[in-house]
């Protein structure tokens, strides 16, 4: 007769313990149908479902009693009846969700209102893992590196009664208590993201040049005015962008040389970079600002594309207020999304768009995964996705990397 049998161990962890348990299964010809194992501060949690015959189950549970008691664990035995295993492999194939949260720190009470929110929709947690490494703290309990991050990740399991209220919870989750959240499904797509695309201008850098460039030139307040309001989604941006242009008529060409050399680059750029070439990503700049500062982000830091807007120069060298070819606004910046993944091979759900402003809207949605980066308002509202406490290497934990592998 067969039986099914939960087996549990749990205490101090040390090597070989897993190994041990289950020679001792491989002895008695036992099946195991489910396994699992985690470890939190050298304490561990193991369980092996198995299937076994009624005849050797009593010497099995004997043999791992004894065996447990001398590696110093505890062991807990559970008959599982055949009934409630059906029902738990006819379960399989419901929809997995992957709940992603991130900030410079992370309370139970974030846990609390997110597992809450995943409760009501009656949705099961299958796993938990913390995706940073281990936070140092002070002997008072201090933080001790103050951009120190921390990311846990949950992998949820079914159907959510409704998927805008869940998201919409999250949202304000995330509003209220320092911290980003990411829902996203578990698919093979978001396994294998291939093409990242990045708005330049307060994303990848933490200015908009067309103001520094305005400085320059002395029209600052009346380019930054013009910058807001197409920023915010109050004025079309095909005209605050000649409009501006226009204002810089006859600075020196030099400038921007200077310009660039100052760039304030936002935190994690470099960290994220690093990780995403080794691990073979493609990645673009797609800006609605100019190709001479996007230029010089991809010599810096090894992006593959870059398509931004061109200024005119005049035989003086200097700016003529206008521009040449076609401006780069929010649907420009969709339709290059679509074309780079059709060069590159892939399905659009393999890529990702990451943007602040309104104009980074429709490449946001056309992305498998659009991220608003310290964004607009208006602009988290209508996003996925977003990070809004941390640098722009948070974007790795929503990506699935671990601090461990990165590192």
């Amino acid at each position: 007769m067969t039986e099914l049998i939960l087996i549990n161990i749990s205490g101090n962890d040390h090597p070989g313990v897993t190994a041990t348990l289950s020679e001792i299964l491989a002895r008695h010809n036992a099946d195991i149908l489910d396994i699992a194992q985690s470890d939190i501060h050298h304490t561990l949690s193991l369980g092996f479902l198995i299937k076994t015959d009624s005849s050797v189950s009593a010497n099995i549970m004997k043999e791992i009693l004894f065996k447990t008691y001398d590696l110093g664990v505890s062991v807990k035995f559970s008959p599982v009846k055949m009934s409630d295993y059906r029902n738990w492999v006819n379960r399989q194939g419901k929809t997995r969700w992957i709940i992603t949260l991130v900030g410079r720190h992370l309370s139970a009470r974030h846990i609390a209102k997110v597992s809450r929110v995943v409760a009501d929709q009656e949705l099961n947690i299958d796993a938990i893992r913390r995706l940073t490494g281990r936070m140092p703290i002070s002997d008072d309990g201090a933080v001790e590196d103050p951009k120190a991050k921390q990311c846990v990740e949950m992998s949820v399991r079914g159907t959510p009664l409704s998927h805008s209220d869940m998201q919409n919870a999250f949202m304000k989750i995330a509003s209220e208590g320092e911290v980003d959240i990411s829902l996203q499904e578990d698919t093979i797509y978001r396994r294998c993201r291939r093409l990242v695309c990045f708005d330049m201008d307060s994303t990848l850098i933490r200015t908009e040049v067309i103001d520094e460039l305005a400085d320059r030139a002395g029209v600052g307040p009346q380019v930054r005015d013009i910058t807001e309001r197409a920023m915010r989604g109050e004025i079309d941006f095909r005209q605050s962008f000649t409009e501006r242009v226009a204002l810089l008529k006859g600075l020196d060409r030099s400038v921007m040389q200077e310009i660039a050399e100052a760039l304030p680059i936002t935190e994690g750029v470099d960290r994220m970079m690093t990780v995403l070439k080794r691990a073979g990503y493609k990645t673009a700049i797609l800006s609605g600002g100019f190709t001479y500062f996007g230029n010089y982000l991809k010599q810096r830091f090894g992006f593959d594309y870059v398509f931004a807007n061109d200024l005119e120069i005049g035989p003086d060298d200097k700016l003529t207020g206008r521009y040449l070819g076609e401006i780069v606004d929010g649907k420009r910046k969709a339709e290059l999304l679509k074309v780079m993944a059709q060069m590159e091979g892939i399905n659009i759900l393999q890529t990702i768009a990451v943007g602040d402003g309104a104009n980074d809207l429709p490449m946001l949605s056309t992305a498998g995964l659009g991220i608003a980066f310290h964004a607009k308002p208006k602009v988290k509202e209508n996003a996925g996705q977003s990070i809004s406490t941390v640098g722009l290497d948070g974007i790795l934990y929503f990506l699935g990397f671990k601090d461990s592998f990165i590192e």
